[in-house]
């Protein structure tokens, strides 16, 4: 064989593909015999639901445990008030108070979720936060959150600040 034919057959073309070996294996022959091994019930056993035509149990079954799809809680449409949204459809704010900002921030600086994280007021800035209006702001800020509180809005405003939703 030339050095150009053995290149010619190294690479893979539609004319040349074959499965990996031993990855091909011939089909179980069921009920063709006591020789073959698989003869009289075919692999099925003896009795019960699965030896029987028609027979095994549906997706989803757990012989008779309460189902996961059944267990686990359902979302009716998180806009009612009667719904509390489960697991990732469940939306929530961080709240942060403004008494923590007027601890961490001076007068006229401007706090924005960056900067809420650089104070290590919280951890990252992927949630949403809103400004809730527990305890005293004393320092006029510019506060850029994703939502206020009215009260919180209403102290922020007194101070000599301004509240703007992101």
């Amino acid at each position: 064989m030339s050095q150009e034919e053995k290149k010619e057959s190294e690479y893979i073309s539609l004319g040349n593909l074959r499965p990996t070996p031993g990855s091909k294996h011939s089909r179980k022959r069921v009920g063709r015999g006591h020789g073959s091994g698989h003869g009289k019930t075919s692999g099925r056993g003896h009795k019960g639901f699965n030896s029987r035509s028609g027979g095994g149990v549906r997706p989803g079954y757990e012989g008779g445990q309460m189902p996961l799809y059944m267990r686990v809680g359902k979302l009716r449409g998180s806009n009612k008030k009667m719904s509390m949204p489960m697991g990732p459809f469940r939306t929530y704010m961080l709240g942060v108070n403004v008494s923590r900002l007027a601890a961490k921030f001076e007068a006229g600086a401007t706090v924005t979720v960056e900067s809420l994280v650089k104070a290590g007021i919280i951890k990252n800035t992927r949630t949403p936060i809103k400004i809730l209006g527990q305890g005293d702001l004393g320092v006029a800020l510019t506060v850029q959150a994703n939502g206020f509180s009215k009260s919180a809005r209403e102290k922020i405003e007194a101070a000599g600040g301004k509240a703007e939703v992101i």
